[in-house]
């Protein structure tokens, strides 16, 4: 019964994420493009929730393999080499037009093998100074990209590199409307589908991981890394193992922002962006994933629907608020009553394991309950005191 409740739940989720862009582009591109962005933003707390959920590793400097993957793709999809190096004009005369299963791969090893470079450091550090470590990390990749256009111009500088091309795969240009028949389907839309198979590919690999081995190792380093150890689990291999994976999941979703906006630049990837995509873990349910992905969809549309809320609300003062803080200020309060009103997040992991009650609950260990009014054997003498252990079996 209840498999055929679950069964019935994720069809009409399916039609609904499937219609959901077609009814909000009879309403206007900008609200699909909301979405698409939403989208974006949970794949990578998807990512995230991999180093901090699971594994409890606090990454601030998530952000780095953002940005990493839309500068691969930037670099891989726009004519700023062939037009600034002349070996890769001679070699790619046409310019470099890198197709979709070429980027995907590439934005996820190299963003996976730069995690594992961040990880190796920090194996020894836990809490503030972990934090501390990857904020740097983040900060230091932008500062990178934002200087490394001399003495030989790689990425451009704080101009940022332009005509990036949109992504296409089998013929099919997802930067141009698909018509078929009398039914034309807009480009933002197509990209909704396509970050939307990401999505769901993401969640079924997180899944399986929290379900695997390797899923129940980074929950035991979260919850007592000395313990962790002592059981035999390798927590150095499983410190980079997550670092890796989470990353790698960063550089994906950085590629398609990049040919999604066609555009990219060093402001896109600062520490604020570190720190929203924590609260969307944090918020929603940490370590949850149903809970990750509904703090990653309202964080991420809450700023753009809350530009409607805000305009009005600058017309009425005359000017005297501006929008954008009055939408920075929402977006606090926000945070803050859920925090007060949901600490554990709005959609929090349920409690596993049981719980050892003093009467008819059966230990952890398997023994059986001690029936009510029995006394049951203790380690504690009359008054107190501790029974001394003994050496012999």
């Amino acid at each position: 019964m209840k498999n055929s409740k679950n069964i019935v739940f994720f069809l009409i989720a399916a039609v609904g994420l499937l219609v959901l862009p077609l009814l909000l582009q009879s309403a206007g591109n900008a609200w699909v493009r909301i979405a698409d962005i939403a989208l974006l933003y949970v794949l990578l707390a998807l990512g995230l929730n991999i180093v901090v959920g699971y594994a409890g590793l606090l990454d601030l400097g998530y952000v780095a393999f953002f940005a990493i993957g839309a500068y691969l793709f930037a670099l891989l999809g726009s004519p700023h080499l062939t037009d600034t190096f002349p070996a890769f004009k001679a070699m790619f005369p046409n310019g470099l037009h890198t197709s979709l299963i070429v980027v995907i791969p590439a934005a996820l090893v190299l963003a996976g093998l730069l995690g594992v470079l961040l990880g190796a450091p920090t194996l020894k550090l836990r809490g503030d100074y972990l934090a501390i470590v990857t904020l740097g990390f983040g900060e230091i990749i932008r500062v990178f990209l934002n200087n490394l256009d001399h003495p030989v111009n790689i990425t451009n500088g704080p101009k940022g590199i332009t005509s990036i091309d949109a992504i296409h795969f089998w013929g099919l240009n997802l930067g141009k409307t698909l018509k078929i028949g009398g039914f034309s389907i807009s480009s933002v839309t197509l990209y909704y589908y396509l970050f939307l198979v990401l999505v769901i590919f993401t969640v079924i690999i997180s899944h399986r991981l929290q379900l695997s081995r390797v899923g129940r190792a980074w929950m035991a380093i979260r919850e007592d890394e000395i313990a962790a150890k002592a059981m035999g689990i390798n927590t150095r291999n499983m410190k980079l193992l997550a670092f890796g994976m989470g990353a790698s999941f960063g550089g994906v979703s950085g590629a398609m922002f990049a040919a999604f906006q066609g555009f990219v630049s060093p402001e896109s990837f600062s520490l604020m962006e570190s720190v929203m995509i924590v609260a969307m873990v944090v918020l929603g349910g940490i370590g949850h994933l149903p809970g990750v992905i509904l703090g990653a969809v309202l964080l991420a549309a809450l700023p753009e629907v809350l530009r409607y809320v805000a305009g009005p609300l600058q017309s009425m003062t005359d000017g005297r608020l501006d929008a954008s803080i009055l939408r920075q200020l929402f977006i606090a309060l926000a945070m803050i009553i859920i925090m007060l009103v949901r600490p554990r997040g709005l959609w929090p992991s349920p409690d596993h394991g049981k719980t050892l009650n003093r009467k008819g609950t059966a230990p952890a260990s398997g023994m059986p309950a001690a029936a009510p009014g029995v006394d049951t054997p203790s380690d504690e003498l009359p008054g107190g005191a501790a029974r001394p252990m003994s050496i012999n079996p």
